[in-house]
């Protein structure tokens, strides 16, 4: 499938969505949501892709907010339309059911952290800027800002930036916790496929279990979350590569983890 506003590369179990309108700086415009829905779609069905990458092209931008062009066109209905189906994809993208790691190469404003706060965790370059600059147009957040960077840092943090629309540095989105990393731009790709590569190494069932254990037991009270992890801990246990990963540790080498939801039939 070829695509006119991202670009889709896999190698070695690692898939990587490069935001591609950098003469736009990346916005995102309802043509590039569109691309993306269908892209993650393709992604969740590929049992060959072990870690998603997401970063933007050209050294300026991930993502630069949405397409202003284009939003100042909407009436309420038309925004309230982008808006849902921005909170749509960008929720197919915190459950796809793998890794899923921000490469942040530059401006991530508006949709642009949006989109990172959604990824399961942020590496930044040096160079990169964060920020929900929507109040400086009259606007709010409209692809989950108001509710996932509130989540991450703590509600008096998260209004400060709201409110203020005020831009950030890596390294500051790195003290606030919003970012997991920041390392000189021009090693930020090797950095995060050295992470990816690490992280495709391990059981497929396994990883996909932690990730649904996290992210369904920060909505709950923690013993509904202990609850939910006795129950992902055990499922676990029917993956041929908990048998292989015990196997391996008890045999004292390194374990080879195929990915596979059940054994292999007899021959």
């Amino acid at each position: 499938m070829s695509y006119e506003n991202i670009r889709l590369e896999q190698e070695a179990g690692i898939a990587t969505i490069t935001f591609d309108r950098p003469k736009a700086l990346n916005a995102l415009n309802r043509a590039l949501l569109g691309e993306l829905a269908q892209a993650l779609g393709k992604l969740a069905e590929d049992e060959s892709v072990r870690v998603l990458v997401l970063t933007g092209a050209g050294e300026k931008a991930f993502v630069a907010g949405a397409d202003i062009g284009e939003l100042a066109t909407f009436g309420p209905l038309e925004a309230k339309w982008f808006s849902r189906m921005g909170h749509e994809v960008i929720g197919r993208l915190q459950e796809l059911p793998i890794p899923v790691i921000a490469a942040v190469n530059g401006y991530a404003l508006g949709g642009g952290t949006e989109i990172a706060l959604a990824c399961d965790f942020i590496y930044a370059a040096d160079s990169a800027r964060f920020g929900l600059p929507e109040i400086t147009l009259g606007l709010i957040p409209g692809f989950g800002g108001t509710q996932r960077l509130p989540r991450l840092i703590g509600p008096a943090a998260a209004k400060e930036l709201i409110f203020t629309g005020r831009m950030i540095a890596a390294e500051e989105a790195l003290r606030l916790g919003i970012v997991n990393r920041v390392v000189p731009a021009a090693e930020l790709m090797a950095e995060v496929r050295k992470t990816a590569l690490e992280a495709a190494a391990k059981g497929r069932v396994a990883l996909r279990a932690a990730k649904e254990a996290v992210n369904h037991g920060l909505g709950v009270d923690l013993a509904t979350g202990c609850r939910l992890e006795v129950d992902a801990f055990s499922l676990v246990f029917a993956s041929p590569d908990a048998r292989e990963g015990t196997r391996a540790f008890l045999e004292k080498r390194k374990p080879v983890f195929r990915g596979r939801f059940k054994e292999d039939p007899p021959a």
